[in-house]
Parts: structure tokens; sequence; C-alpha cells
């Protein structure tokens, strides 16, 4: 009993001298911590850090309004209608090859927004206004060579706004929604010149299952391997790619 006790005794004294070791290690802690100076750049770092936040937080927003991918997506789409296979491939393979051709063509435009505006700023050799401004240009200039004038002048008339000197004067609040609509009329046309011929298999094999009076055969059950097998043959995938490529000029 006595040798019990007094091992209850040592191990709360060791308890004891281990809390009044972390007590004193935290009081120190605080010491520094409040006596301290803080870094002159903090709140610049606070900033940055907070740019960069609200920045990835838009990233789904810039990538569907302002790149390539919108027109991608809608060919891709107007493809697997066309075809008639409404579940391949699947929207996930869809959307990861339209995200991995856009980050292929809009590469020239980020290499110039890291280089003139990006790289700059995180160094700290210019500001936040001058970042903006630097990295915004190519972005536009990409924008405005697919973006169609009477679109543009629309939201001009619907802002009220005054026309531009130049290029570089058209506010991106304006511009991205006349890109958006001009990017889907040229997906709708795009995907317009795939459906044709897809839709005279159809109206062929139609008119060849009523002339041999099969009215009770489905003609998607015939034209469905018919239009996989066209497009197979004249290796679809590889001419709709480099037309969408191409078109972005």
């Amino acid at each position: 009993m006595i040798s019990r006790r007094l091992v209850w005794l040592r191990l709360a004294s060791v308890g004891l001298v281990l809390g009044s070791t972390n007590v004193a290690v935290a009081a120190t802690k605080l010491e520094v911590a409040l006596t301290g100076n803080p870094s002159a750049d903090t709140g610049a770092t606070a900033l940055k850090i907070i740019a960069f936040m609200t920045l990835l937080s838009l990233a789904p927003a810039i990538l569907l309004a302002a790149t390539s991918f919108l027109r991608i997506m809608v060919v891709l789409s107007f493809v697997r209608t066309a075809l008639g296979v409404q579940g391949t491939p699947p929207t996930q393979v869809l959307t990861g090859l339209a995200l991995f051709m856009t980050l292929a063509i809009m590469a020239p435009v980020g290499t110039r927004i890291y280089d003139n505006a990006l790289k700059p700023y995180l160094d700290g050799t210019i500001e936040a206004p001058e970042a903006y401004a630097s990295g915004s240009g190519p972005l536009r200039e990409f924008m405005l060579r697919q973006t169609r004038e009477t679109d543009l002048r629309l939201f001009y008339e619907i802002n009220r706004a005054s026309r531009p000197i130049g290029p570089e004067d058209v506010p991106l609040h304006l511009l991205v929604p006349a890109f958006v609509t001009s990017e889907l009329r040229t997906g709708f046309e795009m995907g317009f010149m795939v459906l044709i011929p897809f839709l005279v298999v159809d109206l062929v094999v139609a008119s060849i299952l009523m002339a041999l009076g099969m009215v009770m055969l489905p003609p998607s059950f015939v034209s469905l391997p018919i239009k996989v097998l066209v497009f197979v043959l004249v290796d679809g995938w590889h001419l709709l790619v480099g037309s969408l490529v191409r078109s972005f000029g």
C-alpha cells in the first residue's frame, strides 16, 4: 500500500513539473509574440494572399467566360448529339478534353500574363493596379479577336458607354459578355456544320427502311452504327480537334 502511494506521489510530482514547464514555455512564447517587432511587409503579404484566394474563387467563371472552353464544349456536345450516343463519351471525358484543349490554346496568353503581370507583382516590382492593367492586356487581345463587332456594339448601347478609342480602352465588363455571345454563335455554327452529315445519314436510312416497308423498325437502330462507323473511318476526332484549334487563329 505504501509503495503504491509513493508511486502515485511521484507521478503527481512529475505531472506538476511538466505542467509548470509548459506554462513557462507558453508564457515565453506569448512574451516573444507581444514584444517582437512585426515584419514590415506583413500587410502586403496578407493582401497578396487575399488577392490569390479571390482569383482562385473566380477561376471557374474566368474559364467559362473568358477562354476558349465555351466554344469547345458547345461543339463537343453537338457531336455527341449528332452521333446519337447520349452517354458516350461521358460528360467527364468531354469536359476533360475541352479543359486540356483550352490549356493548349490559352498557353501563350497565360505565359504573357505571368511574365508581364503575375511574376513582377509577386516579386514586388509593380503594384496591384499596374499588374491588373498588364495582365488584362493579353486576355483582352484574345477576346477581341474572337468577338464580333455587332455583339460588342450591343453591350456598349446597353451600357450607354462612349465608344473606345483603341482596343486597350475596351473595359472587360463589356467585353466579356460580348465575347460569350460571339462564342455561343460560333459554337452553334460549327455544331450545325457537324450535325448536317449525320442528319443526312438519318434521312437516308429512314427513307430506305420506309421504301422496304420496314416501318416498325426504328431508323436509329440502323443509322447509329453507320454514323459511328463513318465517324471512325474519317478519323473524326482528329478532324474535329484540329478544326477547333485552328478556329481560334
